[in-house]
């Protein structure tokens, strides 16, 4: 993945620690979802396309680009 500017994250979320945990819980669900494409693929032997770049630049990359809907619940 290419270098990503923390100045950009900031402009994405309010702070570049929250960008982390947006990106963090992004990443757990696209694993779980790969995961679950590999368990269908060893139980039915057939083929299934797996994404074979790490979650966490897929979810960063995909939190960069406005992709990643998430709702603030305390803001002050």
């Amino acid at each position: 993945m290419a270098y990503c500017p923390i100045d950009d994250l900031d402009n994405v979320t309010l702070n570049r620690y929250e960008a982390v945990i947006v990106t963090s819980k992004h990443a757990r669900n696209l694993n779980a979802k790969r995961l679950a494409k590999i368990a269908r693929m060893v139980e039915e032997v057939v083929e299934v396309d797996i994404e074979a770049r790490k979650m966490t630049a897929v979810a960063l990359r995909d939190v960069m680009e406005g992709k990643v809907n998430f709702e603030r619940t305390d803001t002050e």
